[in-house]
């Protein structure tokens, strides 16, 4: 009784090329800002004649006319228009779902092939899709080049490689990848019944490379940044009133030091409230105004005298808008608020040089 088996062989792209024009908008819900993209991306390359006795398989054991190619993609939903492959310069459609090991997601074409393959054959296969988030690549080809252009100012490169050229604008970015196969854990070549072992989900994952789409600096994140640097209004606040008892003989009381604490932590409950309905611009002045105003007008009536009133109004006037321009600055939010601190603290250390603290306690 004979018996008939038929296995799948699999075979990687000689070279592989990915262009793609990205074009991306900002969407808005609350306090929360999502960047979503159409790319229109194009998957070209060569593939050479497949080596057969590499995999230990005779020629004529091969069904040519079942051969086909097979793409996975994360996630298809997006597509706008159908998917065509353009095979040898003839063009074949593409049916929803994906022949790789591991996925299942994605599209494959039949090629129908009459002969056996003896000579590279170029593919090319466009894709328009919508996504969020980034986009990503496989480097399945023994050489791979990637291009990636997008009107999205603050891209995060991510994955096993990063692009050999980039050039950042605030009006977008444009980034050039060059890739060769010894980077990646997975072969060029392998049967269903050996070395597919080594191309999984996992490895593939491991392999990929792109940019991340996501909005650095949001309102959510404007909030959770200038919440990092409360410690500063505080130490100005509380700091300024102790000076105030140690030189001036002025007593405030702990529930008074309790009230302007109290209005502080407001400022960002009032910040985080208001963005979720007007820009972090002009949350961020109606709650340091309100903030400041609340203050102010609180320690006419326990600070004896104008002058230091005045002196807490403008210190919490200059420190908001000081905290404004950090949170602004991308880069050098962290350098600013350590500077800021540090010459409150020298400050503080300059006005209680001449302090006798040991005659403060024995009076």
């Amino acid at each position: 009784m004979d018996e008939t088996l038929i296995g799948y062989a699999y075979f990687l792209p000689d070279a592989m090329r990915i262009t793609g024009d990205v074009q991306t908008q900002l969407l808005h819900r609350g306090i929360y800002d999502a960047a979503v993209f159409r790319a229109q991306v194009v998957l070209s390359g060569r593939f050479g004649p497949p080596d057969l006795a590499a995999l230990k398989i005779e020629a004529g054991d091969v069904i040519w006319e079942d051969a086909f190619v097979s793409i996975a993609v994360s996630d298809l939903r997006g597509t706008r228009e159908g998917l065509v492959l353009e095979w040898g310069g003839e063009k074949r459609p593409l049916q929803p779902g994906s022949q790789l090991p591991g996925y299942t997601t994605g599209a494959t074409g039949k090629l129908t092939l009459t002969a056996p393959m003896t000579a590279p054959v170029d593919f090319n296969i466009p894709l328009d899709v919508n996504g969020s988030g980034g986009i990503y690549f496989a480097p399945v080809g023994v050489q791979n080049e990637a291009e990636l252009k997008s009107n999205w100012p603050d891209p995060g490169f991510r994955g096993a490689f990063l692009p050999s050229e980039r050039s950042v604008r605030a009006d977008g970015f444009d980034a050039k990848w060059k890739v060769s196969y010894y980077g990646r854990d997975y072969p060029q070549q392998w049967t269903s019944r050996s070395g597919n072992e080594r191309f999984n989900e996992r490895t593939v994952r491991a392999s990929l490379f792109g940019a991340e789409l996501l909005s650095i600096l949001d309102a959510y994140r404007y909030v959770e940044r200038s919440i990092k640097y409360g410690v500063l209004f505080f130490v100005l606040v509380f700091t300024t009133f102790f000076l105030f008892e140690v030189t001036a003989r002025q007593k405030i009381h702990p529930f008074q030091y309790l009230m302007v604490g109290a209005a502080l932590c407001l400022f960002y409950l009032g910040l985080i409230s208001i963005s979720e309905f007007l820009g972090f611009g002009w949350a961020y002045l109606i709650a340091a105004t309100a903030a400041t105003g609340l203050i102010t007008w609180y320690c006419r009536y326990f600070l004896a005298g104008g002058v230091r009133t005045l002196m807490i109004g403008a210190g919490l006037a200059g420190v908001y808008t000081f905290l404004y321009i950090t949170l602004r600055q991308q880069d050098y939010a962290l350098l600013m608020g350590s500077i800021a601190l540090f010459l409150v603290l020298a400050i503080v250390m300059f006005v209680t040089r001449k302090v006798d603290w040991y005659a403060r306690d024995i009076g």
